[in-house]
């Protein structure tokens, strides 16, 4: 997340209008009463005239079943000046110092010109940090947060931009993280209300999405399923507003087609988007136009091109240039007044009075807090969080005798297991054992007979032996013999 400073000049002269009509919204209307009457309190009666004004209130008597107290407040104008008249000055003069803070989120295929849109929006050039990989697993968000001053008025910008929407072949799951991401900004904002200790200003640090702008291409086929799935997604959790970028690569009548048959498919499916709100007489006439132009048809550019004697921010095309900034030529300048002019506030409010709301009462609810119709059946907060804690503490009681039940199973598998193996282990042993002691009876049986063999071929050897040397014993006495004869003869 980077943080850069931004000092740049909107066009915007009626903002001194605009605080003072605000400011005369805010006063106080006060009434004379020129007629002195008598003044009933529940304690007492008291009669108070000064200078010809009086005050009068009824008698504040509480219900004998604990209903509410009836009573009425008298208007009436103070005699002289007293000052509190300058309460919304005060509240101007306060927010101007603290600041504001504003979330927007940008949804959007790769390429499909997210940067150049809010950098168009804001009029400047905010660092780009994004990667154009169209290998990501999943999509992921780029979140950049600016420090933006006009004139007195300070401004912390916060750009949420998808990065790989719509890049992967399964795309079911490409809404999630975006989901995710609000969804844990909702969590940290209720977490924060919940502390003991809370934050001085909740609202500087707000990190809320108050805004998603969700950039279709100009196809000319209406909306992708994955349009239609991630925005059904987001319809109950951030204003959503469709735009068609780069409008200019269609014709005026093919926009206009599009135009009605994007918004025939909003309504088909019940998809929610953001209507700029005409209950205020004041910009009731501006955004009844607003929501008629919806979905915006917008052209963004980062180039200055020269137009006559002006340089002007657009697209140099060989037949022309498209202006960003020229009503003839797109929607561009609505959506920033809309957006930014006249229902910025309404878009912060918007999500702090419904989507956050709707969050918050689901969580508490899931907590186990809840608010009942019978006041005889309304449990204090004392007696919720007793109860809410005797519930846990009854799960986590469950939830450790499942894990001993559990654990006991196991161990018996584990027995069951290890006997059989033991087993098996016995078994082989007695197997190899029968086998040794077969083959040692086998061996023992070669040995004897070995042996015996032995001692057969030694047998026979002292035989042969003795009858070699008895022959030989019965040569020699020939041999003397018939030495002696041949002796005798001579």
């Amino acid at each position: 997340m980077c943080v850069c400073v931004c000092k740049f000049e909107f066009e915007q002269s009626n903002f001194a209008t605009k605080r003072k009509t605000s400011a005369n919204q805010l006063n106080f209307k006060m009434s004379s009463n020129e007629n002195g009457e008598n003044t009933d309190y529940t304690n007492g009666h008291t009669n108070g005239h000064t200078n010809g004004h009086s005050v009068h209130a009824n008698g504040l008597n509480s219900s004998s079943n604990g209903g509410h107290m009836p009573f009425s407040v008298r208007i009436l104008q103070p005699s002289d000046y007293v000052g509190f008249d300058s309460l919304p000055e005060q509240f101007v003069n306060r927010a101007i110092r603290d600041g504001f803070v504003f979330n927007i989120m940008v949804i959007g295929c790769t390429g499909v010109g997210k940067t150049t849109v809010i950098d168009s929006l804001f009029n400047s050039k905010f660092a780009d940090q994004s990667t154009n990989s169209h290998d990501s697993e999943q999509v992921q968000l780029n979140i950049q947060t600016h420090e933006l001053q006009e004139k007195h008025i300070k401004l912390r910008l916060s750009v949420i931009e998808t990065q790989g929407f719509c890049d992967q072949i399964d795309k079911t799951d490409s809404f999630k993280p975006i989901v995710k991401y609000i969804n844990e900004q909702f969590e940290n904002y209720l977490q924060e209300e919940l502390k003991m200790n809370r934050s001085t200003n909740l609202n500087l640090e707000d990190s809320r999405v108050h805004c998603c702008l969700y950039l279709l291409p100009p196809t000319g086929h209406g909306l992708r399923s994955i349009d239609l799935i991630t925005m059904k997604q987001l319809d109950n959790k951030v204003n959503l507003i469709p735009i068609i970028a780069k409008s200019d690569i269609i014709t005026k009548n093919e926009l206009q087609k599009l135009k009605t048959k994007i918004n025939n498919e909003i309504i088909n499916n019940g998809i929610k988007v953001y209507k700029f709100p005409t209950d205020d007489h004041e910009v009731n006439e501006i955004n009844t136009k607003m929501n008629s132009l919806t979905p915006f048809a917008v052209v963004a550019s980062h180039d200055f091109v020269k137009v006559g004697s002006k340089q002007v921010r657009g697209r140099q095309y060989p037949w022309g240039v498209v202006q960003v900034e020229n009503e003839n030529h797109s929607d561009f300048t609505k959506l920033r007044e809309a957006l930014l002019r006249v229902n910025m506030e309404d878009l912060r409010e918007s999500t702090h009075l419904n989507h956050y709301e709707l969050y918050r009462r689901t969580r508490l609810e899931e907590m186990g807090f809840g608010d009942s119709l019978d006041t005889s059946m309304t449990c204090s907060f004392q007696e919720t969080l007793q109860s809410r804690r005797n519930a846990q503490f009854q799960e986590l009681k469950r939830k450790t005798d499942e894990m001993k039940q559990s654990f006991v199973i196991r161990i018996k598998e584990k027995e069951v297991v290890l006997k059989e193996t033991e087993n098996e282990i016995h078994k082989r042993f007695e197997a190899i054992k029968r086998k040794n002691q077969e083959e040692k009876k086998r061996l023992e049986d070669e040995r004897r007979q070995l042996e015996d063999e032995i001692a057969n071929f030694s047998k026979c050897k002292n035989q042969v032996l003795q009858a070699a040397t008895l022959q030989s014993g019965v040569t020699l006495q020939g041999k003397q013999k018939k030495k002696s004869l041949i002796n005798i003869k001579e």
